[in-house]
């Protein structure tokens, strides 16, 4: 398993999009609203100076699960993202986070206890540790994506927790879907996330009419 307090690196922009399936334009929103913002920030203008750690690429994709599979709200995410940038590093692999009523319960290592009250209804967790192992394995495996991989929607194991994304991609097809319900043209998610074909979108919103057949 990998040692958090042992991984020394810096991504860039581009690879942290790729390992999170959060797109350029939300990361840079994020960053410059004070939301999350990179490790590492160099004298360099525009985006070149700025690098994320591995523990930065951890907590992102934790946020984004959150945010697409559970719909947390982005007020709340703040105070969960406030509460991973001050967690002591080894207690990362130890920590459970758990979603109830749309808020995220963390299961507090030092005490084994959640912080909220659940009352009998399903609650949803998220181990770090896997997330962690997940990050490493997509850092030794990240590659250009294979052009048989266009517009495909398929179903990894231990990839978003089984929910369908476009192929050669972590990014989830349900987030192309909430794009296509705001009004994002094919044009404009395309955009957000530059790794995506036409084909690839078109795939992704024909398979929400598939399912609602």
């Amino acid at each position: 398993m990998l040692d958090i307090d042992n991984v020394i690196a810096a991504f860039s922009e581009d690879q942290a999009s790729k390992l999170t399936s959060l797109s350029i334009g939300r990361l840079r929103y994020w960053a410059k609203t004070g939301f999350f913002a990179p490790s590492f920030i160099a004298n360099a203008p525009g985006p070149y100076g700025k690098f994320y750690s591995f523990k930065d690429i951890v907590a992102l994709r934790t946020l984004e699960m959150l945010r697409v599979r559970n719909g947390v709200p982005l007020q709340h995410l703040r105070k969960v993202a406030e509460r991973l940038s001050h967690l002591r590093d080894d207690l990362w692999t130890q920590t459970k986070l758990r979603v109830w009523d749309r808020k995220v319960v963390f299961d507090e290592p030092e005490t084994g206890r959640a912080r909220e009250v659940v009352s009998g209804q399903y609650v949803e967790e998220y181990e770090l540790v896997e997330i962690i192992a997940e990050t490493g394995d997509e850092i030794r495996a990240m590659k250009s994506r294979d052009r048989g991989d266009f517009g495909k929607v398929v179903v990894e194991k231990g990839v978003h927790r089984g929910a369908p994304i476009i192929s050669g991609t972590r990014i989830p097809v349900i987030s192309i879907q909430r794009l296509h319900e705001d009004g994002f043209s094919i044009e404009a998610i395309i955009d957000e996330y530059p790794r995506l074909t036409a084909k690839d979108v078109r795939a992704a919103l024909k398979h929400k009419l598939e399912k609602a057949a």
